[in-house]
């Protein structure tokens, strides 16, 4: 009988509520052995007693399936949690070894170009020799393999974690690399949140200047996951100048201040359509997100017209901000939005 037995045994006991297991988070603090007896030692912060009391049968359970065990004893040191960001306690918010800035790209509605905006986020602040993650959050509308033309399905690393796609510069991670084109995402929320928790802390991201999340629109259990277990430098809002859009930005701007998440400032997406001629058209109304970023006295980080060849690049795998700021006033657009919340972000 040996320690590595024990420990292997273990990491089928996962934290309830989590896709990870005991070992991984690091609970696991003494095993000692005498002949064919094990007696372990797990340390727990939580205030819930459930919690212990599932982690202690399902220890039971996993060390009394090793052949050959003799007694088995599970002792459980629980600890009431001080203060967030504390070990062993998954439910804490806590950063993401090696990634020095998380910031959320988020909406309360869909179909105002959030994805499109944090595609492009993500290039713009990678064109400044940053090194930048982008994690794809939405699991029920992914977008990101498309948006960098990129099918690759992911592989892991010795210790089990999922090795991120790289493209454009950029290591990424989305749901979209591990379905089919046309399979569609059907799962409930705790599922979904378990999924959401594997791509932020089970992901070998590495060293990062920047990871950007890409939510979901809305604000549901995978966004509410995020803002209570992720310790966020940041939001980003991105809303359309439309007042129906601005009505649901308002609710994930609460849903921010609620969990003291800091509101880095609103992005203006289809701001106009500028014609061949030089005309511009509101078509989405004008200077909606301009009133709005003043209402919350946040900054507007830009304002992003509305454009076919950004569409084209999008569909096309090559995100427009990889073009030279020279050439596409919207790569333009996003240098000067990544400029804004470079400065916000480190201030």
């Amino acid at each position: 009988m040996t320690e590595d037995i024990i420990k292997s045994a273990l990491t089928n006991v996962k934290y309830p509520g989590f896709s990870r297991d005991i070992v991984a988070f690091g609970l696991v603090k003494e095993i000692a052995i005498s002949g064919n007896n094990v007696e372990v030692t797990i340390s727990v912060q939580t205030k819930d007693p459930k919690v212990p009391e599932t982690i202690f049968k399902d220890c039971q359970d996993a060390l009394n399936a090793i052949d050959g065990i003799g007694t088995t004893r599970v002792n459980i040191d629980v600890k009431n949690p001080e203060a967030t960001g504390t070990p062993g306690n998954p439910n804490a918010k806590s950063a993401i070894p090696g990634i020095k800035k998380i910031i959320a790209v988020a909406s309360g509605k869909g179909g105002v170009g959030k994805s499109t905006v944090a595609t492009n986020l993500a290039v713009a602040l990678s064109k400044t020799g940053a090194k930048v993650g982008l994690c794809d959050c939405d699991l029920y509308g992914p977008s990101t393999g498309q948006m960098f033309g990129t099918n690759q399905q992911p592989m892991a690393n010795e210790n089990d974690e999922i090795i991120p796609i790289e493209a454009h510069g950029i290591k990424l991670m989305s749901m979209s690399f591990l379905l089919e084109e046309n399979s569609p995402v059907i799962v409930r929320g705790p599922l979904a949140t378990r999924y959401t928790q594997q791509f932020l802390r089970q992901v070998a991201w590495g060293e990062l200047d920047y990871l950007i999340l890409d939510l979901p629109p809305g604000t549901g259990d995978i966004q509410l996951t995020i803002v209570q277990t992720v310790a966020l430098d940041g939001a980003v809002i991105v809303t359309t100048p439309q007042e129906v859009a601005l009505i649901d930005a308002r609710k994930a701007v609460s849903m921010f201040a609620k969990v003291n998440v800091d509101i880095l400032g609103v992005v203006e997406n289809m701001a106009w359509f500028e014609c061949e001629h030089g005309t511009k058209y509101h078509i989405f109304g004008d200077g909606g997100g301009v009133r709005e970023a003043e209402r919350l006295k946040v900054p507007l980080l830009g304002q992003i017209p509305l454009d076919a060849h950004t569409r084209a690049c999008a569909d096309g795998g090559t995100p427009v901000a990889l073009l030279p700021e020279a050439e596409s006033p919207v790569s333009a657009a996003f240098k000067e939005t990544a400029e804004k919340v470079v400065a916000r972000v480190n201030r």
